[in-house]
This record gives C-alpha cells, structure tokens and sequence, in this order.
C-alpha cells in the first residue's frame, strides 16, 4: 500500500481526491472513479504503485510523438486502471479494470528497476502509457525523477483528464505528452467516455504553456466525431494553442463494445488534413493506415522532407540539430 498524493480530507473520514478532474469525494472503503485510489480511514491510497502489468521497448513513433527525440526507443510501462469509460478502448483488457481486481497479486516493481531496465534496453525516455498514466501518477513522478538523474527523459500517453495540480506537479519532471482529443463536443465525451471536454481542453492549454512538448491525437469514429464541425474545431482549437503543436488523425477500426461501427473511410482522413491545414496547424500526420500523404515531416517554409516515416520503425532524419538543412529554419522538434 502506497499513501496517495492529490487529497485533502473532506470530514467524516471522507477524502477529496483532486488527481484528475472527476475530482472525487470518496468514502472510508470505498474507491475512486478510477477504482484503482482506495479510502482506508480517511487516507487515500494508491493500489497500483509498482504494479506492472506492461513493459515493453517501444519506437517513441509509437506513443505516437513525431516530433520529440524521433527515431529513439522508449521503455514503456504501465499499472492497471483508467478514468474513462471509453466503449472503443483498444486497450480494454488492462484500461477497464473491476473493482475486484486483488492488485497485490501482481508483481511489485520499484521505481529504481524501472530506470535500469530502460538503461538496459538503451532508451533515451521512458513513457507511462498504455492505459492512463494519470492514476499511477506518484509512481510515475517517483520513476521519472529517479530517469532524469540518469538522462533518461520521460513522456505520458494520456487522455488530458489532470488537474492543474497535477500539471504542475508534472512540471519538470514529464518532458513531454501526448494527449488524446476524442472530440470536440462535451456529449461525445458524457456519452462515449463518462467524461467532460473542457478539462482536457485546459490541460493541453497548461501542458503546453508549463513547457511540456505537447503532441494531440484524434481517434476518427464514424458517426461519432467525423463531422467537419467537429474536426476543424479540434484543428483550430490546437493551433489557437500553438500552430507548432502535431495533430495525429488515427484510423478507427471496430474494438471492445464498438464492434457495430466500421472503420474509418480514409476520404475523411484526407479531410481532417485539409482542415488541419486551413486551420493554420504545420504539422498534420494520420495513423492506423497505410497512405503516402500524412506521413513526412516537411519544413513548413520550404517544402523539404526533414523527417522521412516508414511506419513505426523506420524513419530517415535530415536535421541540421532542429533545423532544416535546406532553408536553415529552425523547427519545433526536439532531438536527442
């Protein structure tokens, strides 16, 4: 058992948890939204600190982050539990766990281990991802401190739902996120996810503004959040943010409790770059389909590949540090 960070007491052996933005009042044995946050008393808990259930070496293409030490390995981790309740989950086998999931019978893995393994491996960061790093965060702040002593960077996966306390929290210590932008109307997120959009809308907004390198992905379901409204006003909303911020447009295909919708066309990928482009975004990509456009990095004042993808593991860097070699602008990608 690990004491949590992100609560204050409520009375009545009740605790206020202010981790993410469902901001829960939980009662002496009960737990959170997230049911991984326990109340033993009046303190609260994290049931999941040092409870892996994945560790791999990923592409940091993979997350996907294109502009952030590209063509590095990330050693990736993650505890069981998400926030959200989203009926497309690609990951919902370790995202939707139950309230009887028994945690202690997973192997404990401390914070140290995790920082060799990554230094084993030869990664230059490591990402808290897979399921949503928010509910594990004292265990990922512990992992990243320990990773930053050894220059090893860090990098979240997540759906946006941190509080500013947690942003800040997160300052320094997470170099940069990826923060997924399901849709642009708040009865996509109550309907789909059991959540809010304005909390993620101000995280990318403090994420980005506590320097923390900001990357958005939009996972395109049809009929869901494929309407031209909704895709120019992620695309607006971002480069309002900062025009240098990546837009990853993902391909939907049918997971979980979502098996009746199709795939997405790829006609409304192409769109969504379009929008991206009126929009005033630099840097539009898509993902999940094979298609020649939506894939390169190009230097927005010349035209020059400066980062050339063949898919997750493959890609050719012609960067002059972050500069195009072409024209000599200076471009908002972080390299090792």
């Amino acid at each position: 058992m690990h004491e949590a960070r992100f609560y204050r007491s409520a009375g009545d052996s009740k605790v206020d948890c202010f981790l993410c933005n469902h901001h829960c009042t939980i009662a002496d044995g009960k737990r959170g939204f997230c049911m991984v946050r326990e109340n033993q008393g009046g303190t609260l808990y994290t049931l999941t600190y040092g409870r892996l259930i994945a560790q791999h070496v990923d592409p940091i293409e993979k997350k996907p982050l294109y502009h952030w030490l590209p063509g590095s390995t990330a050693y990736s981790i993650a505890t069981p539990g998400c926030n959200f309740r989203c009926d497309f989950c690609q990951n919902w086998r370790i995202s939707q766990t139950s309230l009887d999931t028994q945690f202690d019978r997973i192997a404990y893995t401390e914070p140290e281990e995790v920082v060799r393994e990554a230094e084993r491996a030869g990664c230059d960061s490591i990402s808290y991802t897979y399921t949503e790093p928010t509910i594990f965060m004292e265990y990922a702040l512990d992992t990243a401190e320990l990773a930053l002593e050894r220059g090893i960077q860090n990098c979240f996966v997540t759906n946006g739902y941190e509080t500013p306390e947690a942003v800040e929290a997160m300052e320094g210590l997470i170099q940069a996120a990826n923060v997924d932008l399901k849709a642009f109307t708040e009865e996509f997120y109550r309907n789909r996810s059991q959540a809010a959009l304005a909390p993620v809308l101000e995280t990318i907004r403090n994420m980005h503004e506590a320097g923390i390198h900001v990357e958005v992905t939009t996972l395109v379901v049809p009929g869901q959040n494929d309407t031209e409204e909704q895709l120019r006003g992620i695309a607006e909303f971002i480069a309002d943010v900062s025009p240098d911020i990546v837009w990853h447009i993902s391909r939907f295909h049918p997971d979980y409790k979502a098996n009746d919708l199709s795939p997405t066309p790829v006609s409304t990928l192409r769109r969504a770059l379009e929008l991206a482009k009126e929009a005033g975004l630099r840097h539009a990509f898509v993902g999940n389909v094979a298609m020649p456009e939506g894939q390169n990095t190009e230097c927005p004042n010349c035209g020059h590949v400066v980062i050339r993808r063949q898919g997750f593991m493959g890609s050719s860097i012609d960067l002059d540090g972050n500069a195009c070699p072409n024209c000599g602008t200076e471009l908002p990608i972080v390299v090792k």
